[in-house]
Order: structure tokens, then C-alpha cells, then sequence
């Protein structure tokens, strides 16, 4: 199976159409219909359906772009990384992130290393600790940014220099809104949003015992909709602080929980890892400016 045989198969997934893919691909028609009659002969699968003017993937063509997608990403990394290994002024960083503030402390040490490295081009991905940390398992990210504890046995990591704090976001104008912090009996009875990840790991150990009578109205993987929601007068969303407008213009509000409940970020990356010059590099350098040295991080650990 080749790369080149995975991308011609990404560009029909994604057209739905022979003749656009093979447009986009500078192949011929019939190039690209012999590529992917050679690769469901080879994997035994049917991968598409033909229909009167479009094609769509059967079951076994989702599975096999969900694995393509990962593999032409890694092959694309590694390319890139070999095509930059001479090129002092930059190459490329990967990286996976939760949703917090504190991401402005990243983004200000890629800028400061930019100035170092002109050349340097980072990318972004989005998600959950289980979606980003499969794809820095993978070798697909470089560094991902959680906010859990990451796995010791696995990961290396470092401490963000502050903590996140969680409370609740709600219209301003209900009577909950008029409270300067929110007990976990306040909430009890009342509809909830919350990120599936905090709702298993942060908020149990806030509510304790009164966790069985919290009831969750929907879980939201990215804030902001999850926001938009709340301000509907549709449920109220646990979230962490500064995440979300909630200045006197917005209609809405943050108020923290009590006690109060704080998360650590971690900046992780895999036990082990070969890194590309650039991505060394920076690594040294965000360790050097967060003052610690990339250390396994012990539960129990304070930042700083």
C-alpha cells in the first residue's frame, strides 16, 4: 500500500466525485479509477459505492480514511522534518490543544521563538485529551497541552505557571446570577453543560457525594457553543474562567465555585521521543522560560 494510493483515496472521500478528485490530483481519469480498483483488490473491500454522479464510502472506506488521514499526516511530518533538517531558521511544530487562557503562554513563546526562527510554521489541532494524545501517540503532534494529569509512565511533561479556575457561566439576568460564588446544592435540580472530559475527572471531585445529583443537560466539546446554549436560557455551563465574554456588554456572567476547584495545565510530550531539530529546540527553550526541566511530573506536584 502506498502513500500515493492513500492520497488518491483521501481525494475521492473528499469530492465524492472521480473526475473532480482526479482534477485536483493532476492524474487522469482513468489513473485514478485503476489506483483505486488496485487498492480494494489489495485490502479484499469494497471502499465506495457508485451512484448516477457521485460516489460514497461504504463502511470499510470510513475506516480506512480515519487510518489514510493519520498515515499521509505522518508521512507529510516526517518529509517535512527530513526536507528541514539543514534549515537553522525554522521547520515545523505540531501541536494539540485544550481550551484554557493560559494558552497565551504558549502563544507567546512561539512568538518569541519565531524571532529567533523566522522560518518557523506551527500548526494547531484542536480536541480532547483522548483525540490530541492519540494523535502525539501516533507521532502525528509533537507537544499536546492537557488539562489532566498526564500519564507518567507514558508522558514527560511540564506545569503551565498558573492554574485554571472553574465556576459557572449564566445569563445575567436569572437570581443564581446574584450569588458571588456557587455551592454544589445550588446546582442540584438545575440543567448543566460541561465538557465530557471535566464532567468524568474535575467535577466529581468538587461535588463529592452530591455528584449523583447533578443532572447533565448536555456535554460540548468546544466552549463557545456551549456558551451560546447557557445564554439561551437553556442550561447552565461549568467551564473554566476567561474562556467565554462575560464583560457587562455580554448579558453574561462567571461566578466561581466554592470550594474552590482548580486544574494545571501540562505542556506533554511522549517518554522517549525523537524530536525534529526545530521542535528540540523549542523545547529547550519554553523549558528554560517556565523555569523547570522537563521532568516526569509527580501527582501532588505544585506549579508554580
Amino acid at each position: 500500500m502506498e502513500i500515493r494510493t492513500l492520497r488518491y483515496f483521501l481525494a475521492v472521500a473528499r469530492d465524492e466525485n472521480m473526475t473532480r478528485a482526479a482534477e485536483s490530483l493532476h492524474v487522469t481519469q482513468p489513473t485514478l479509477s485503476k489506483a483505486i480498483k488496485s487498492l480494494e483488490d489489495e485490502l479484499g473491500q469494497k471502499l465506495f459505492t457508485r451512484q448516477s454522479f457521485s460516489i460514497k464510502l461504504t463502511d470499510e472506506g470510513f475506516l480506512l480514511r480515519n487510518r489514510a488521514e493519520d498515515l499521509v499526516s505522518m508521512a507529510d511530518k516526517i518529509e517535512q522534518e527530513f526536507l528541514t533538517l539543514d534549515d537553522i531558521t525554522g521547520g515545523d511544530l505540531y501541536f494539540g490543544l485544550a481550551e484554557s487562557y493560559q494558552i497565551s503562554f504558549l502563544a507567546r513563546e512561539i512568538n518569541s521563538f519565531k524571532q529567533l526562527y523566522p522560518d518557523l510554521r506551527y500548526h494547531i489541532t484542536s480536541g480532547d485529551t483522548s483525540q490530541v494524545a492519540e494523535k502525539l501517540d501516533k507521532g502525528i503532534l509533537d507537544f499536546v497541552v492537557l488539562a489532566e494529569m498526564p500519564d507518567i509512565n507514558k508522558y514527560e511533561s511540564l506545569i503551565f505557571p498558573k492554574t485554571d479556575t472553574w465556576g459557572v457561566i449564566m445569563p445575567a439576568d436569572v437570581p443564581l446570577a446574584q450569588k458571588e460564588a456557587i455551592t454544589v446544592d445550588d446546582l442540584v435540580g438545575l440543567p448543566l453543560f460541561c465538557s465530557g472530559q471535566g464532567w468524568k475527572n474535575d467535577i466529581p471531585r468538587w461535588a463529592k457525594d452530591k455528584m449523583e445529583d447533578l443532572h447533565l443537560e448536555g456535554s460540548f466539546g468546544l466552549v463557545y457553543n456551549a456558551s451560546v446554549f447557557a445564554k439561551e436560557h437553556l442550561g447552565y455551563l461549568l467551564s473554566f474562567d476567561k474562556l467565554v465574554d462575560t464583560s457587562p456588554e455580554s448579558g453574561m456572567v462567571f461566578r466561581p465555585l466554592t470550594p474552590k476547584l482548580e486544574t494545571n495545565l501540562y505542556l506533554v510530550w511522549k517518554k522517549y521521543q525523537t524530536f525534529s531539530p526545530i521542535a528540540e529546540r523549542f523545547l529547550k527553550k519554553i523549558q528554560q522560560d517556565f523555569g523547570q526541566k522537563g521532568k516526569e511530573i509527580k501527582p501532588g506536584t505544585i506549579s508554580f
